[in-house]
């Protein structure tokens, strides 16, 4: 439980120094500015008082019970004082400076030992190499932090492993004029972790909101299951850092190669239900919407203004983004025609008109909170010299209480000059933006929400018709191989697991492969199998779409011929006549099982880069989003005359390939490119794995 951290009682500082530039000497100052409820103990044995207060030479002397305590100090001196905290009764322990795993062996020896000494003692540790935590709560109002934002209370909380953004987000809220609730930076992240930390929010009821910024997951599995079931209830915000790294290198499969370095973490932010963002601005504008705003039930909007060009921004950014524009019900029209000015054009967006007063406003939000056609409400108001624009300013904050339906403001004004439009919208808790765009996204945000909490979760299917005790003597006999498997072990797996291959066997020289050629049935592939051959079409080792006998002893006599391989032998398979070429693939991820991969295939694969993916196991509604979700999904329907293909059989071979390598989890990577989609069915024509 983190409650003593968050919500101290007493507060001492291991290293608290009279030094004005100094952190020891901040953080005492920073809990008294601050307003801290509850005692501050600075401990320094070479002190008598500091910034006023006692100190006292060592923790064991401070006369009361403490919850937290800062750590100042050289690492060095680290275990021996957790050691005093813990004969003290010390629950939470803040280490504040660096020096420990970091940098080398010696420091991750200090780190060990000091934390074995805190698990002794039940102490937890949060850090070392952090800022600490800050509680605006008026009933405790701990500032237990060496920044310097000093934020008002309210409904937001921040937690992020690094300092220095979470405190530029931090400044972001306060600029903005919105409080915020509680900030955790962890640093290090020894003890405590940000899945415990967003667990604790989620548990706040303070809390309406969760902002986190990510640079990597130690735990992903666990980060994701935390971060799901708290996003059911308040919605979690995120930033993902590091986007412009090159993904993998020269990876071996089109799976590895395509599967980004931060896809993992997107693909924990889908399926755990995060709003994630690009960029830091967009987040910290929608996390005040969040803050004040009932989540939407829908994403049709209803816009206002009283000029017409933002109010074209707003909406071209609010329907780029998924929203939509409803006409206004006759009802509505009616109304709203009966109230404002004769010239005011009453549609949507409602067009007040510069001179629409305060009583127009009202008219046009009430309406619209009223009219069911509606889900949320997007108002541009621009201030002008000629009208009450503090009166228009109360009436959109006494509509935003009610908290029917989210109202986001474009507020186009010189804040300098309308300080009391400002406050009054500000101290009301109507989310206010100087920019039409702006406004726009932080609406959408809302909306997005609302889809992710209410979208279909599927199902996983149980494949009761699947082999996996074959499959697995299939990769028990290829124990030891170096990379992938051969195209014979490849297709009994997916056999296995009820995956449609063209038929196929397996030949060692020209005849037997004649052989197997008239079996299968002509026109037939014929792939060159060795150990030595990795690259098969760039070495000449693949004849397609040959029609009789002779062009298959042909084909296998040029093979031996030019590759002079050991252990050469040939794989014949149906050449399947043509369809829509797609791809499917698994790639596995630390921590994570595997991400499924789907797209458009064949060679255009790497050219267009046409791919969705997602973390097993793969759910039924998740499948169907993969097949939607491609650029190219027009081309699974059917296009200019061209039958669509068979997307219910596409669904099946994502779902099969999910729970293929779930069961399997020695497969490092897999690519069935292309599978050849037909309108009643769908065939993998070629496919490899590579196993660990």
């Amino acid at each position: 439980m983190l409650d003593a951290l968050f919500r101290p009682k007493a507060v001492a500082v291991i290293g608290a120094s009279s030094k004005e530039l100094s952190i020891g000497n901040r953080i005492i100052k920073n809990l008294m500015d601050f307003g801290f409820k509850g005692a501050v103990y600075p401990i320094n044995p070479k002190a008598d008082e500091i910034r006023g207060l006692k100190a006292y030479p060592s923790i064991l002397e401070c006369p009361g019970e403490v919850d937290v305590v800062h750590m100042v100090i050289p690492a060095k001196f680290v275990p021996q004082a957790v050691e005093d905290c813990g004969k003290k009764g010390v629950k939470h322990i803040i280490i504040n400076s660096g020096g420990f795993s970091e940098t080398g062996p010696e420091g991750a020896a200090i780190e060990k030992d000091f934390l074995e000494r805190a698990k002794t003692y039940g102490i937890r540790i949060f850090g070392p190499n952090c800022q600490g935590i800050i509680n605006s709560d008026p009933e405790i109002r701990a500032y237990c932090n060496f920044t310097f934002t000093m934020p008002n209370p309210g409904y937001i909380s921040i937690v992020a492993l690094s300092g220095g953004v979470a405190e530029v987000i931090h400044q972001g809220f306060s600029e903005m004029g919105v409080g915020t609730r509680i900030y955790a930076s962890n640093g290090n992240a020894c003890d405590v972790t940000i899945p415990e930390i967003i667990q604790y929010l989620g548990q706040d009821s303070g809390t309406r909101v969760i902002v986190t910024y990510v640079e990597g997951l130690r735990d992903p599995a666990n980060f994701m299951q935390t971060v799901r079931e708290v996003a059911a209830k308040k919605p979690i915000l995120a930033m993902k850092a590091g986007r412009t790294k090159e993904g993998a290198k020269a990876a071996a499969s089109h799976t590895g190669g395509m599967a980004k370095e931060d896809m993992a973490t997107d693909l924990i932010f889908k399926k755990a239900g995060v709003v994630d963002f690009r960029d830091e601005g967009e987040l910290i504008q929608a996390a005040v919407a969040f803050a004040s705003q009932p989540i939407p039930r829908g994403n049709r909007v209803g816009i206002i203004t009283n000029t017409g060009g933002p109010a074209v921004i707003a909406t071209d950014v609010l329907v780029g983004a998924g929203l939509t524009l409803p006409p206004l019900s006759e009802k509505t029209a009616a109304f709203l025609k009966e109230r404002l000015y004769p010239e005011a054009s009453v549609g949507n967006p409602v067009d007040v008109l510069a001179t629409g007063t305060a009583a127009h406003y009202r008219a046009c939000m009430d309406a619209m909170m009223e009219d069911d056609a509606f889900d949320c409400v997007f108002v541009n108001f621009v201030t002008p010299f000629f009208v009450d624009n503090e009166s228009i300013a109360k009436e959109i904050v006494a509509v935003s209480q009610q908290q029917k339906k989210p109202i986001v403001c474009n507020l186009m004004t010189d804040r300098r000059q309308w300080t009391d439009v400002v406050r009054i919208l500000q101290e009301g808790g109507v989310p206010c933006f100087s920019l039409p765009g702006a406004a726009a996204r932080a609406m959408a945000a809302l909306v997005r929400y609302h889809a992710i909490r209410n979208r279909e979760p599927g199902e996983v299917p149980p494949f009761v018709d699947v082999d996996a005790r074959t499959a697995r003597e299939v990769l028990k006999k290829a124990a030891g191989t170096e990379g992938f498997l051969a195209s014979e072990a490849v297709c009994e797996i997916l056999g296995a697991y009820r995956i449609p291959v063209a038929p196929w066997r397996v030949a060692a020289d020209a005849q037997a492969a004649v052989k197997a050629a008239d079996a299968i049935g002509y026109p037939v592939v014929v792939k060159a199998e060795a150990p030595s051959i990795i690259h098969k079409s760039d070495m000449g080792g693949v004849a397609l779409d040959l029609g009789d006998a002779e062009s298959v002893r042909s084909a296998v006599e040029g093979m031996q011929r030019r590759l002079q391989a050991e252990n050469l032998r040939f794989f014949v398979q149906k050449y399947l006549p043509k369809g829509l070429e797609v791809i499917l693939g698994a790639k596995a991820e630390e921590g994570l099982g595997h991400i499924v991969m789907f797209g458009l295939g064949g060679i255009y694969v790497e050219i267009m880069k046409d791919v969705v993916f997602n973390l097993t196991p793969v759910t039924t509604a998740e499948a169907g989003e993969m097949l939607s979700g491609i650029k190219g999904k027009a081309l699974l329907e059917g296009v200019r005359g061209q039958a669509g293909v068979d997307q219910k059989a596409l669904q099946d071979l994502i779902l099969r390939v999910s729970k293929l390598v779930s069961d399997l989890p020695e497969i490092e990577e897999m690519d069935l490119n292309p599978v050849i989609a037909y309108e009643t069915g769908a065939f993998v024509a070629d496919a490899r794995i590579r196993i660990k």
